[in-house]
């Protein structure tokens, strides 16, 4: 199953969306905004936009997770729109009757999710300057 979602992705109600009854084991990555960015500047946001045939895109990447490992189910969540420092971005997730299947599998699901060629993603950056004795924040 695959989603594009504006809303929150919300970890506690994730577990229920994927099959699990034959399943040994379940794994979830959370890819998630952090603050520090590449180039060491303090990131305040992040704005990704859909381009294009998203859902085909995650649809593709699915099927290759699914063909390529044991599994009983994948499922894959990316999220659209402006999400701040903390915010989850996407959710990878496999089930298996078998641990090294769910991993790999998530392993995998992780690096193409990465890959999007349909997902565009801006930066925002704090810039943290003291005036009049307080910190003032500035998006760049």
């Amino acid at each position: 199953m695959v989603k594009l979602v504006e809303i929150p992705i919300d970890p506690a109600s994730v577990y229920n969306s994927i099959c699990s009854s034959f399943s040994g084991s379940v794994v979830f990555h959370y890819a998630v905004v952090k603050k520090q960015a590449a180039s060491d500047k303090s990131t305040s946001s992040i704005e990704y936009r859909a381009q294009g045939n998203t859902m085909l895109e995650l649809e593709n990447i699915a099927g290759e997770i699914e063909r390529g490992w044991n599994l009983e189910d994948v499922l894959l969540i990316r999220r659209t729109g402006s999400l701040d420092v903390g915010e989850i971005i996407s959710l990878v997730a496999a089930s298996s009757p078998n641990s090294e299947d769910a991993f790999e599998a998530c392993r995998f699901g992780i690096s193409r999710l990465k890959k999007m060629s349909t997902i565009t993603k801006t930066e925002k950056y704090a810039d943290i300057t003291c005036k009049n004795g307080g910190p003032d924040e500035t998006i760049k």
